[in-house]
Parts: C-alpha cells; structure tokens; sequence
C-alpha cells in the first residue's frame, strides 16, 4: 500500500481519536460557558450525552488497540501495557488536581477506594458471571491469581487501613516516617511483582493450556507494535480530559435531580476505566479468564502501587495535608472485599456464584453512596 493509501487508512481506522479530539477542543474553548452555566437542564443533559459516547467510542478503540498489542507481544506484556496506561494517566490527574485545585485531603484516598470496588466488585463481578453463564465453569492461573491478592491485600491494609490506626498524626493521616515507608513498601512490592510477571514467572499468569506468550483474541489485523502504543495512548487522552468536562456536567445534572454529589465521582470513574473493564469481559465470554484476572487484578494493584507514591511525595513536596486511611465503613467493605476475592481464587475455577457475590458487594458500595 502506498503512502497515501496508507494515511487515509490511518485516518478512517483511528477516527474515534479525531472525533474525539475535536470534542475536547470545542468543550474546552467556545464550549466552556455551556458546562459551568448551562441555559437549561435540557442542554446540560445533551452535552452530557454526546460527551458520554464519545468517551465510550474511544474506550473501544483503546480495547482495540491494547488486544492488538497483546498479539504482537503476547502475554502479560499486552495487559500491563493496557493496565499501566490506564492507571498512570489516573494517577497524572489525580496529582494535578491536587496541585492545581482547592485543599482536598481525601481525594486521593477517596479515588483509590472508588477505583478498588469498581474494578474488584463491579467489573469482576460482572466478567465472573458473563464468563460463568456462557461457560459453566473457568478455569485460570492459580499462582497467578494468589500472587496478584497476597500484593494487593498488603498494600491495601498497610496504605488504606493502618493510617486509620496509628496515632503519631492527626485524623487519618501518615507520620513522616510511615508515609516514607508506605512510598518505599509500595515501590518495592509493585516493581519486584511487575518484574516477577514479565520474567521469571511469566508462566503464572498465562492462561492454562497455552503456551508462554499465546494470546487467543479473534486476530486481529495488526500494525506494528509501535503504532498500536502510541495510539492506546493517544486514545485514553481524549477520555481524561473529556472526564473532568463530563463530571462538572454530571455534577449540574444531579443537582437538577437531587442526587448524591458523590454519583458523579463513580460515574467518570467507571468511564475512564471502561477500556479495561471491555477488555476483561470480552476476555471472560472468550473463555479466557486468566487475561480477565490479569487486567482487574492488574488494575487495582496498580493503582495502589502508583497512587500512594505520587500523592505522598507530593505532599512532601508541598507540605499538603492527605488523609490515607478510610473511615470505618468502607474499611469493612475493603476487608469483605479482598477476604471474599481470597476464597473465589483459592481454586483453579470459578463460576456463575462467584461473580454474584462480588456484584452483591458492589451494590452495597452503591448504597452506600446514596445512604
């Protein structure tokens, strides 16, 4: 194919990423009157509309490209690459709005925790049972699985929990000292466990039967490696920056309705990590569970493993106020959580009653939120 062939191609196949573009050119020039003071509810909700769905398209395309990735480098490779570039730009904007915005102490906590039961409940629990209702019983990586939850469950209690406890500083936040030890224990842990995945033990978390680096996604018709990177990138762009325009319009919509403000925060979370949750479904309904348990697992490790060492060297930085550990309630639904994925993952197969039971805990979650 020559050159031009080849860019027209470019632009027909990646025209969610222009559309999308285009989107967040118009919301963040001419359109920005319309999102802080919208004339009437009947405009906000179609700004919201037309925002919502673009994000959705280019959360397809990043799916796209992130399986492409995956058949070109095999496995784990695909899913740490779709994993990484999801939670780092989260991390990117948490830290900017902790830098640029008003005195927020909780926000980083409170988007960890959000993240933790969208991801965990939510999308586990929804990939268990599309996978169980199609298949009857999965089968995935046991090793791979306790490796995920052992990091995840330390990381989880020493960063969320233990600042709830400890008195050498006020409210729920760290001392000097334990938060330097939290950044060097969440490093550590997060590189050793990345390491191990992609090297060593790359088998562990391969799907049983398959071989090392086999990935099964319907072949795609792919590019280089390269171009499929840079587009995924390109890609989850669009999405952040549309998700900060999308909650000040949720936000003016709930009001309008008289729902809880804290609504709006679980929706934009739960669009910027649609990618992964598409990726994890399509991977359980084509009976491959392990690659489903490499990206959620994956994905809330990460963003434990990345946040708490962003958002506490910014506060030493800056000398900001953060508040780690959760209060009570969410500190029993974070232990129901990881106790109730323990027993799910401590056999080799799952079923239509384990992703019922995460989605149950989900709903608790979402009671929570109105209650």
């Amino acid at each position: 194919m020559n050159s031009t062939g080849k860019s027209s191609s470019v632009l027909r196949d990646e025209l969610a990423l222009w559309i999308g573009s285009g989107v967040v050119l118009l919301m963040w020039t001419v359109g920005r009157p319309w999102v802080e003071s919208p004339s009437n509810p009947a405009v906000l909700w179609g700004l919201f509309a037309g925002v919502f769905f673009t994000m959705l398209w280019l959360s397809f395309r990043v799916v796209h490209h992130a399986e492409c990735l995956a058949e070109r480098v095999g496995e784990p490779f695909g899913t740490i690459i779709l994993t990484l570039s999801v939670i780092t730009i989260e991390v990117v904007m948490i830290s900017a709005l902790m830098l640029q915005g008003k005195e927020a102490p909780t926000l980083a906590r409170d988007t960890m925790f959000s993240v933790l039961m969208i991801v965990l409940n939510g999308m586990l629990g929804l990939t268990l049972l599309l996978g169980g209702l199609k298949h009857h019983q999965q089968v995935f990586n046991l090793e791979g699985a306790r490796g995920f939850l052992g990091v995840l469950g330390c990381l989880a209690i020493l960063c969320l929990v233990l600042p709830s406890f400890t008195t050498s500083s006020p409210g729920s936040s760290a001392s000097p000292l334990l938060a330097g030890f939290l950044i060097c224990a969440s490093v550590v842990l997060y590189g050793v466990f990345l390491f191990l995945q992609s090297t060593t033990h790359r088998e562990f978390y391969q799907q049983p039967g398959e071989g090392v680096g086999h990935v099964a996604h319907g072949g795609h018709a792919t590019r280089s490696s390269g171009y499929h990177a840079v587009f995924l990138v390109l890609m989850l762009l669009p999405i952040v920056l549309l998700s900060k325009k999308i909650a000040a319009l949720l936000e003016g919509g709930l009001q309008s309705l008289g729902a809880p403000a804290a609504l709006a925060g679980f929706v934009v979370a739960l669009l910027v990590l649609a990618p992964e949750g598409l990726a994890a479904c399509k991977a359980a309904w084509s009976n491959t569970l392990q690659r489903t348990v490499n990206i959620l697992l994956g994905s809330a490790l990460a963003t434990i493993g990345l946040t708490v060492p962003a958002i506490l060297g910014i506060g030493f930085a800056t000398g900001k106020y953060i508040e780690l550990g959760l209060p009570p309630t969410e500190i029993v639904l974070l232990t129901a959580t990881l106790f109730v994925g323990m027993l799910v993952f401590s056999g080799n197969r799952t079923n239509v009653l384990a992703g019922v039971v995460h989605l149950v805990l989900f709903g608790a979650y979402l009671v929570l939120i109105f209650d």
